[in-house]
C-alpha cells in the first residue's frame, strides 16, 4: 500500500478541482470509520464482562474490560500490563473441613475445593484473558492467535472420557505461523485466509533535523562562489490509517527552511511548505467491513469457544473428583472390611490357642489359624497403603499446594457412602441422547468452528476479486523566505513563514488528481487454490460434525449400559453377601454348639470379607458410571448445581452448597 501511495504523490494532477477534497476525504472517512465499528458492535454478541477474582490471584493489575478499551492517557499504549504471580495459597474452605486432625470430605465439599484450588482450572482460567487479549489484538486488525480448545489433564487419578476435540494443556485454535493443526484429521491451514488487512491503529511518523553541508567547487557559474555552503531546516509530519471499510487515508505537512552562501539563489533563506491529503478506498477485494474485520468476528467467536472449553474443563474435572472421591470411599470401606477380617481372625486364633492349652484341638488348627491372621494382615496392609494413595490423589485434586507437611500426612475421612439403593434408569434413552446432542461442548464448539470457517469461505470468494481502488489526491506547495536584493522586484514570494504557510494552505498552487487504480493477476492461482481449499476444509468439517454426534450418541448408550450392568451387578454382589452373612452365622452357632470347628468359621467369615468387598467394588462401578451417564449427556454441572461464575471467579458461593 505504501508504494502505490508514493506513486500517487509523484502522478502530476490537473488543476482543475477544487481545495474541498481535503475536507471531504476528512468527513467521509470519520463517517466510514463510525458506520464500521458501529455495524460490527450491533452485529456481534455483547460481550459479558469478567468476574473479579478474590481469593485467585490470577487477574491481570488492570481489568479485562478496561484492557479492551481505549484510554485517554497518551502514554498508556506505550506501557505494559502486568499480571501479578498467582496465587498458590489454598483457599480456607479447606480449614473448616479438618476436625480432629482428619479432614472430613463430603463430595460436595471434595466439588467445592476443586473448583476453588484445583490447578487445572487455575490453568484453564488463564485462557479466558487470552481470548479476550484476542480481541483486542484484532479491533486493531491483527491476525488472531487463536484461543484454547483442549482440556487440562494435570490431575493424576481418576478418569474422564469423552469424545473431545481439544488439543490438550494450552491447546489453541491455531498452530505455529498461523498454520492450524486441527485435530481428527482436520485440517485449518487456510483458517483466517482472504485479503490482507491492515492495522487500523492510525500512525504519526514525525522527522525533524538541522543538515550542514560545504562543498568545494570547480565551478562558480551555478552558485557564484568556489566553497558552497548550506544549512537546512527540515520539520516534517504525516499522519496514516487504515479503515475497515477497505479505506486509506494519509495526511502529510512538510517544512523546510535553507541557507546558502550562494549570491545566486532568488530567495535565502528559502521556506518552504508542503501539505498532501491523500484518499483510497478499494472496491472490489478488501471492499467493506466483510473482509476486513473478518478476524475481529473470529476472535470474539473464539472466545464462545473459549468460553465453552472453559466449561468443558469444569466438567472433566468435577467427573474425575467424583471418580476420585468414589475411589476414596472403596479404598475407605475395603480398609474396614480388612480390619474387621483382621480382627475376627486375631480372636479366632486367640480362641484356637486357649483351646490347644486345653488339647481341644491339634497344634495343627493353630498354626492354620495363624496363616490365616498373616494372610489377612498382608491384605489389611494392602488396603492402607491404596486408602493412603487415594487420600493422596483427593489432596492433590482439591489444593493448590502441597507445601505445608502436616496437609500431605492429614488422613482423609469421606463422609458420602456408596448408593445403598439402586435408582433405576426412568430417562428415556433416546431422551438422554437429545440431551447429549444438545449439551455437550464438543458438539457447542464444533458449529462455532463451521461459523468460522463459512466466514473464512467468504473472505477466500472475496479475494478472488482483481484489486480496484479509487483514489483521491490533493497537494498545496508554497515558497517564502528573504527576497535576494539582485533579482528585487522579480520575487513575489512571501518574506516570512507565516505567508509561506498561509499560500500552502489556500489553494493558491494546488496539485489534484482522482483516479482508478487497477490490479489484475492473469491466472491467480495461489487465490484460487485456497478458495477452494476452503471449501474443501469446510466439508470436511461436516462430515466431522455428523462423525461427532454418532460418537456421542454411540457414547451414551454405552453409558446407559454401564449403569444397567452396574446396577445388576450391586445386586448380584449384594445378594452374594446376604449369603455369606447367613453361611457365616450359621457357621457361628454350629461351633457354639460343638459341631463346627474354628477353622469352619473362619473361612466362612473369610468368604463374607471377599463378599463385603466385593460389593463395595460394584457399588463404587456404578457410581462411577451413573457420573459417566451424566458426563455422556453433558448434565454434569446441572446435576452438582454448580455455577460456571463461581468456577471462573474462583469463589464458590455459600448458597450454592
Amino acid at each position: 500500500m505504501n508504494s502505490k501511495v508514493n506513486d500517487l504523490k509523484k502522478t502530476p494532477g490537473t488543476p482543475i478541482a477544487t481545495r474541498i477534497i481535503a475536507g471531504a476525504a476528512i468527513l467521509l472517512l470519520q463517517a466510514n470509520m463510525a458506520l464500521a465499528f458501529q455495524s460490527e458492535a450491533t452485529n456481534a454478541p455483547p460481550q459479558t464482562a469478567p468476574q473479579a477474582t478474590t481469593t485467585l490471584q490470577t487477574a491481570p493489575a488492570v481489568p479485562f474490560n478496561e484492557m479492551l478499551h481505549h484510554s485517554f492517557n497518551p502514554f498508556d499504549a506505550y506501557r505494559g500490563k502486568i499480571v501479578p504471580p498467582p496465587s498458590l495459597s489454598n483457599s480456607m474452605r479447606m480449614n473448616s473441613l479438618v476436625r480432629d486432625g482428619k479432614l472430613y470430605l463430603s463430595l460436595r465439599n471434595a466439588i467445592d475445593l476443586a473448583l476453588e484450588n484445583n490447578l487445572d482450572i487455575v490453568i484453564a482460567r488463564y485462557n479466558l484473558p487470552i481470548a479476550q487479549m484476542d480481541i483486542l489484538r484484532t479491533q486493531a486488525g491483527g491476525f488472531t492467535r487463536g484461543v484454547n480448545t483442549g482440556v487440562v489433564s494435570g490431575t493424576p487419578g481418576g478418569a474422564a472420557s469423552g469424545t473431545g476435540t481439544g488439543s490438550g494443556a494450552g491447546g489453541t485454535s491455531t498452530g505455529s505461523g498461523g498454520a492450524g493443526a486441527g485435530s481428527g484429521g482436520l485440517v485449518q491451514s487456510t483458517f483466517g485466509v482472504g485479503s490482507n488487512v491492515s492495522s487500523f491503529d492510525p500512525y504519526i511518523i514525525a522527522k525533524a533535523y538541522n543538515d550542514h553541508t560545504s562543498q568545494q567547487l570547480t565551478n562558480q557559474t551555478l552558485y557564484g562562489v568556489s566553497a558552497y555552503h548550506q544549512n537546512e531546516n527540515l520539520a516534517d509530519i504525516s499522519y496514516q490509517q487504515f479503515f475497515p471499510t477497505g479505506t486509506y487515508f494519509e495526511t502529510d505537512f512538510n517544512n523546510n527552511r535553507q541557507t546558502s552562501n550562494s549570491p545566486n539563489n532568488t530567495l535565502n533563506p528559502q521556506l518552504y511548505s508542503n501539505l498532501q491529503v491523500i484518499f483510497q478506498q478499494q472496491l472490489l477485494a478488501g471492499f467493506g467491513t466483510g473482509p476486513n474485520l473478518r478476524y475481529l468476528r473470529i476472535a470474539r467467536t473464539n472466545q464462545k469457544i473459549g468460553d465453552i472449553a472453559f466449561k468443558a474443563q469444569i466438567i472433566a474435572t468435577v467427573t474425575q473428583i467424583c471418580n476420585i472421591y468414589w475411589d476414596l470411599v472403596n479404598a475407605y470401606d475395603t480398609e474396614q472390611v480388612g480390619e474387621r477380617s483382621v480382627a475376627f481372625a486375631t480372636e479366632t486364633l486367640d480362641t484356637s490357642r486357649k483351646q490347644l492349652e486345653l488339647q481341644a484341638i491339634p497344634e495343627m488348627d493353630v498354626l492354620k489359624a495363624e496363616s490365616e491372621v498373616a494372610t489377612r494382615q498382608q491384605d489389611l496392609t494392602v488396603a492402607r497403603t491404596n486408602l493412603e494413595l487415594q487420600e493422596l490423589y483427593m489432596k492433590n485434586a482439591i489444593t493448590r499446594s502441597f507445601d505445608d507437611p502436616v496437609l500431605q500426612e492429614l488422613p482423609v475421612v469421606p463422609t458420602d457412602h456408596l448408593a445403598a439403593q439402586i435408582q433405576p434408569q426412568t430417562e428415556p434413552v433416546q431422551q438422554s441422547i437429545t440431551d447429549a446432542l444438545k449439551n455437550r461442548t464438543e458438539i457447542q464448539e464444533n458449529a462455532l468452528d463451521l461459523s468460522n470457517r463459512e466466514l473464512t469461505r467468504k473472505s477466500a470468494r472475496n479475494n478472488l476479486l482483481p484489486q480496484l481502488s479509487l483514489y483521491g489526491f490533493y497537494s498545496g506547495t508554497a515558497f517564502g523566505g528573504v527576497p535576494n536584493p539582485a533579482f528585487a522586484g522579480s520575487n513575489t514570494a512571501p518574506g516570512g513563514y507565516g505567508g509561506t504557510l498561509e499560500n500552502a494552505l489556500n489553494n493558491s498552487s494546488p496539485e489534484y488528481q482522482v483516479g482508478l487504480q487497477l490490479q489484475m493477476p492473469l491466472r491467480n492461482r495461489q487465490a484460487k487454490a485456497d478458495q477452494y481449499r476452503t471449501e474443501l476444509e469446510y466439508r470436511q468439517s461436516q462430515v466431522y460434525a455428523e462423525e461427532l454426534k454418532k460418537n456421542i450418541v454411540i457414547e451414551v448408550r454405552n453409558a446407559r449400559y454401564a449403569v444397567e450392568q452396574g446396577a445388576s451387578r450391586v445386586g448380584a454382589a449384594k445378594q452374594a453377601r446376604d449369603l455369606a452373612q447367613r453361611t457365616l452365622n450359621i457357621m457361628q452357632q454350629e461351633q457354639k454348639l460343638g459341631a463346627g470347628s474354628n477353622q469352619q468359621t473362619l473361612s466362612a467369615e473369610h468368604d463374607l470379607s471377599v463378599a463385603e468387598s466385593a460389593l463395595v467394588t460394584a457399588q463404587t462401578a456404578y457410581e462411577k458410571a451413573r457420573i459417566q451417564l451424566k458426563f455422556a449427556t453433558g448434565s454434569v454441572l446441572e446435576e452438582y448445581g454448580i455455577s460456571i461464575t463461581d468456577a471462573k471467579t474462583g469463589v464458590v458461593q455459600a448458597d450454592n452448597n
